[in-house]
């Protein structure tokens, strides 16, 4: 079998996701296509080796239709015979455009391959490309009759489920803010940030966040009826400890191994295994927990052979609830922060997570990590690379 491996991986500064933010003026291909020619910038890789670029996007709709991978390589002036594509697996797109591209190096189809990822919300807010359109069809509210919920309910009932306390979620909050800011603070991210204009840092970050601070802000997603409905749900999800809406793009150059000695290429991790699981529906954000246990499982490690895990922090129930179900050690979690203070760019998570756990793992001479991303609709991956 083959080893595919990362050579490089960058990703833009989080934006604000809202008109004003640092991003916000910045047409989402054109974004996609400075993380393109950044990456390929810093390998001095012949753009002509490229088998096919993969990219995420959620928002598949205006600025972000007609395959925006596709648009970003045109854009960036790569070859016109190079192919890309875009997926959509919810936040976890480009994590699962990873997994693709790794998985074609291992299987032999591609040599070269681009995994990345793109999503300005304050450009394509969420829900414009359904605009009041029904998604589910006949067959999905016969089976769920009940009614499924949005993610912030779902993150509501979890935290109900696993009785976390307001309290508890916002010092977990609080502390991804301060982790980021200690990170940004000693120049941890300044390897894996490529500038965008003058714009060169996390705007999302609050450095002066404190879980007293976050314990003045109502919560955002209380329903009288869903209050009947779940009656153990404190309802404590606000916008503090939630991510916030951020605008950014990410990509990663993945190659076999033999490819990287062949062009002179310093593989830095490799990809050692890979998980993706369907969960329930309703609690929708639960899935890393059996993506996780399904990844160790095929990958003969335990979740103390990991040195780090970046975990997605959709909401902070999220990581709570994986960390308790797992065993984990909350030192090795999202230990630079997570998208509560990074920015959670939907399509371009994936590769984001992936570029700073690379970075992690280098710059702490870790040798395991683990990626795993919560997905809407009840999804999620997970990812072990191994640093090299």
């Amino acid at each position: 079998m083959r080893d595919a491996v990362i050579v490089e991986a960058v990703r833009t500064p989080s934006g604000k996701g809202k008109p004003g933010g640092a991003l916000s003026g910045i047409h989402p291909v054109d974004l996609l296509s400075g993380a393109l020619t950044a990456l390929l910038e810093r390998t001095g890789i012949d753009p002509t080796q490229i088998d096919d670029v993969i990219g995420g996007c959620v928002g598949q709709a205006g600025e972000q239709a007609l395959n925006i991978t596709r648009n970003a390589v045109l854009g960036a002036g790569l070859p016109e015979s190079i192919p890309a594509t875009t997926i959509d697996r919810q936040c976890g797109s480009s994590q699962q455009a990873a997994h693709f591209a790794a998985q074609g190096v291992i299987s032999g189809a591609y040599d070269v391959v681009i995994a990345c990822g793109v999503e300005s919300m304050s450009r394509v807010p969420m829900g414009t490309s359904t605009a009041g359109q029904n998604p589910f069809g006949t067959g999905v509210p016969k089976r769920y009759p009940e009614g499924l919920v949005n993610q912030g309910v779902s993150a509501e009932i979890i935290a109900g489920r696993w009785k976390f306390g307001r309290e508890q979620l916002d010092e977990y909050s609080a502390t991804s803010h301060a982790r980021a800011a200690a990170a940004i603070g000693a120049g941890a991210f300044d390897r894996e940030i490529i500038p965008v204009g003058e714009f060169t840092t996390d705007e999302t970050v609050r450095a002066s966040t404190t879980a007293e601070k976050l314990a003045g802000l109502k919560p955002s997603f209380y329903h009288e009826k869903l209050a009947e409905r779940f009656p153990e749900i404190g309802w404590h999800i606000t916008p503090g400890n939630s991510s916030p809406l951020t605008d950014g793009a990410s990509a990663v150059l993945i190659v076999s191994a033999e490819k990287a000695k062949e062009l002179g290429l310093k593989p830095r991790a490799r990809f050692h295994s890979f998980a993706v699981v369907g969960d329930d529906p309703l609690l929708m954000l639960t899935g890393p927990i059996p993506a996780t246990r399904k990844i160790l499982a095929r990958s003969g490690l335990s979740i103390d052979d990991l040195d780090a895990y970046e975990v997605n922090e959709a909401f902070a129930p999220v990581p709570l609830a994986w960390a308790q179900e797992l065993g984990a050690d909350p030192a090795k979690l999202n230990p630079r922060g997570g998208a509560i203070a990074l920015g959670h760019a939907l399509g371009s998570s994936g590769t984001r997570l992936l570029t700073t756990l690379v970075n992690y793992l280098e710059d702490t001479g870790g040798r395991y990590g683990l990626q795993t991303m919560c997905e809407g609709g009840g999804m999620a991956n997970a990812t072990i690379i191994e640093r090299i």
